[in-house]
């Protein structure tokens, strides 16, 4: 499902993009945006909207012209799924929630020519792709309530000898969406986006190898983090009994995919610089 709704995005964008030639132009915007997170992932394979967090952030755009921008985000947000909300049927009692914030910068296309003059279009959709830079961390509660920064543990015996150092923190990811905006006037602009970020990690929730051996974890790390790597017995089958642990092995997580995350919501821009002018550097004819 990621690599279709990537895939089709990114024909849209080429699709739209090669035919574009616009005159250079002069206009800038700062503002904020306000909107809803969620996340895409080994504990919530296809749900869309799924435990939705508030985000927010700060945006500047240059207007290269009527249909080309460049657009500059800061956002901050959270993200988190679970086992138990998840429509994977997965017997893992796995869990997390995850800070996130990223910086990221992207191009946009207008679908339509957009100005801020009496008389000429003032709204379009629009098309974006980039590239941006992330930083997580995933936590999950103990059984006691106690919240843990899940990296730091080594949940798939990262870190230990023959195993893989731990994973890092920050990460490139690609964003892409659509969106609309609105034009009031010269100096106010108005919009809502929605936009999908490809990562380049699989470990958003701390999820993506196999189980290691539960015994030499609890001997080399401790009961906690033996516990944490490993939650099924916290569940119980129909006569009462806790299920038992994976084996050494097993898979945890699907390692051949990669995580994603997505930001939702609306913005308030103010113009600045060139303000006696269009989009364009070249002010368009009057209709007469």
């Amino acid at each position: 499902m990621k690599k279709t709704i990537l895939i089709i995005w990114m024909f849209c964008f080429v699709t739209f993009c090669l035919p574009v030639r616009e005159t250079r132009a002069q206009n800038s915007e700062i503002g904020a945006c306000v909107g809803t997170t969620f996340y895409l992932g080994e504990l919530n394979p296809t749900r869309l909207f799924a435990q939705p967090h508030l985000a927010g952030g700060i945006v500047y755009r240059y207007n290269l012209s009527p249909r080309w921008a460049i657009k500059a985000n800061f956002l901050f947000g959270k993200v988190s799924g679970s086992d138990a909300t998840s429509n994977g049927g997965y017997e893992r009692n796995l869990s997390f929630v995850s800070p996130i914030t990223e910086f990221s910068t992207v191009a946009e296309l207008n679908f339509l020519k957009l100005y801020n003059m009496v008389g000429y279009n003032h709204f379009a959709p629009y098309i974006f792709a980039g590239v941006s830079i992330f930083s997580f961390i995933p936590m999950a509660q103990y059984k006691d309530g106690t919240l843990y920064e899940l990296q730091s543990l080594g949940t798939e015996g990262q870190g230990l000898e023959g195993m893989p150092k731990k994973y890092s923190l920050t990460h490139f990811a690609i964003p892409f969406g659509i969106g609309f905006r609105f034009n009031i006037g010269r100096y106010v602009s108005l919009g809502a986006e929605w936009g999908i970020r490809y990562t380049f990690t699989d470990y958003i929730d701390d999820v993506g190898g196999r189980y290691y051996d539960n015994d030499l974890l609890r001997e080399q790390r401790g009961d906690i983090i033996a516990d944490m790597a490993d939650r099924t017995p916290e569940l119980f089958d129909k006569e009462g009994n806790a299920l038992p642990l994976h084996q050494a092995g097993e898979q945890r997580g699907n390692s051949t995919t990669h995580d994603i995350y997505s930001f939702a919501g609306a913005f308030l821009t103010i113009k600045f610089g060139n303000n006696d002018r269009t989009c364009e550097l070249k002010q368009p004819r009057k209709r007469h």
